[in-house]
């Protein structure tokens, strides 16, 4: 199986269990690794035949700007269930990123996959 990947995707999103934090929107990164099928569309060259990475990207954008979770792993489980629901994922990695979560931490996020490999 192929691996299509979106790396860093910045969005500005509700998420915390603080009280600033659900007033204040914080810069999340999420990262996107979605097992296709891709030798159709390189052998035809054809957009038809291939996954639609904007469209994966602008959904997940549009999911996370409206969501106000509290935990970053309920970002993460919402936003596979999009890409194994709505684009028909076999499988997905969500890795969510929250820097400056942790003062001492560069980063802290967590990372999960779903569907079958």
């Amino acid at each position: 199986m192929d691996t299509i990947f979106l790396t860093d995707l910045r969005v500005k999103a509700i998420v915390g269990i603080f009280e600033w934090e659900r007033r204040v929107p914080q810069t999340v990164s999420i990262d996107l690794e979605i097992a296709a099928d891709i030798k159709r569309a390189a052998e035809h060259d054809r957009i038809e035949d291939a996954l639609d990475y904007k469209a994966v990207s602008q959904r997940v954008v549009e999911f996370t700007k409206s969501s106000e979770f509290y935990l970053i792993e309920t970002l993460a489980e919402g936003i596979a269930a999009i890409l194994t629901g709505e684009f028909a994922a076999q499988w997905v990695r969500v890795v969510v990123h929250k820097p400056g979560a942790i003062r001492a931490a560069r980063d802290v996020g967590v990372a999960i996959e779903r569907g079958q490999r």
